[in-house]
């Protein structure tokens, strides 16, 4: 008789570890390992956002990539823009190096604004700056710097990315540039 007790006792505590461990895969671990949430309850901890697998780690580009190299010189006081053509999501690669400190702005302007509008993303007074760029939205992108020193400046640009091409504001003009494809290798097809 107390085999038989012992024996459902142990099938009661095994079952019940069980239904616990069940609950808690639904109502935790899928939210937070596959972002799977059936009962809401991985929205309601903050569960959800873990499940992030890297998906905004790897994004494809259909566009060729190109490179781009160009130097201006600053007098006193004068200022250049040199931007980029990109779709939202595609990526630029940049390195920019002035002989002294320059006023610069990083911006975008995208398609369809009122003319004049723009969002920027970095600005201040620097020497050198790099690093890579994801544009939010379709529109140009790019640099303003200015030569707020008393001699001349040179500022060269470096760009990998796929864009389309390069747009420089200048005098309120405006000279457009084609960008260097990168030539394929006999591995790509």
């Amino acid at each position: 008789m107390s085999v038989s007790r012992d024996r459902r006792r142990i099938l009661n505590a095994s079952i019940s570890a069980l239904l616990v461990a069940v609950v808690l895969l639904i109502a935790l671990v899928l939210p937070a390992e596959y972002g799977w949430d059936p009962l809401g309850s991985g929205a309601a901890l903050g569960l959800v956002g873990m499940a992030d697998n890297g998906s905004d780690s790897l994004r494809l580009q259909s566009r060729p990539w190109r490179t781009d190299r160009i130097v201006f010189e600053l007098q006193p006081f004068e200022a250049v823009e040199y931007k980029y053509r990109l779709t939202a999501g595609a990526t630029l690669l940049f390195h920019w190096q002035a002989g002294d400190d320059v006023v610069y702005d990083m911006h975008a302007e995208p398609d369809g604004s009122v003319p004049g509008y723009s969002e920027s993303f970095a600005s201040g007074r620097l020497r050198v700056s790099g690093g890579r760029y994801s544009a939010p939205f379709d529109g140009v992108h790019g640099w303003y710097w200015q030569n707020r020193g008393a001699g001349a400046v040179e500022v060269t640009l470096e760009t990998a990315g796929f864009y389309t091409g390069a747009i420089e504001y200048r005098d309120d003009r405006e000279f457009h540039y084609e960008t260097t494809v990168r030539p394929k290798t006999s591995a790509q097809p």
